[in-house]
């Protein structure tokens, strides 16, 4: 129909059998996938996982003074820092806003420690490195947060389960994603 031979065509079938969009069977030949552009992309999302797309965290100690804090939180250039115990597991988080506050405040930033204005940890969104970008996205979304902590769980001598900070998803990280898949990376 096309007035083409097979040999012209196979090239550009195979790219779109690459992307999804057409399958292949021996003695059937080429047919619809059924998929659209739109569907692969969020295939794609699900299929990426928070181990392969995580920034490095960063973090402060709980001992740390506000002063501290604010400092970390400028010279990384971050909107949020998670604060951890000495061996290394998460004990809260602490953003621009809750910073603000306190610095705006009467007290001495450089007197008062981070514990005192950070949000616990049995109240942070956190994420681990199994699960799909989207459903970190999704974290985002739902609870309306910067950052999510990246975590791993680890047993304590009580056996008591902490959370191990290993990274963090943050929306640049999302948008950094979004503009890799535009350009075919």
């Amino acid at each position: 129909m096309l007035s083409v031979r097979r040999a012209t065509l196979r090239p550009d079938l195979t790219v779109l059998t690459m992307a999804g969009l057409l399958e292949a069977r021996p003695r059937v030949g080429y047919f619809y996938s059924g998929k659209t552009p739109y569907l692969l992309i969020a295939e794609e999302i699900r299929r990426l996982k928070m181990k392969n797309v995580k920034s490095v965290p960063v973090v402060a100690m709980e001992n740390a003074s506000v002063y501290d804090a604010i400092v970390a939180l400028f010279t990384e250039d971050v909107g949020t820092l998670f604060i951890v115990s000495e061996d290394g597991c998460l004990s809260g988080a602490v953003s621009r806003k809750d910073l603000l506050k306190v610095a705006l405040g009467r007290g001495d930033i450089h007197k008062i420690p981070v514990q005192v204005v950070m949000t616990r940890a049995p109240n942070i969104v956190t994420v681990s490195g199994e699960e799909s970008v989207y459903e970190a996205a999704r974290k985002l979304v739902e609870h309306e947060i910067d950052a999510l902590p990246v975590v791993e769980a680890v047993s304590q001598q009580d056996d008591k389960e902490r959370l191990k900070v290993i990274g963090r998803f943050t929306k640049t990280t999302v948008t950094r994603i979004f503009v890799e898949m535009g350009e075919g990376r």
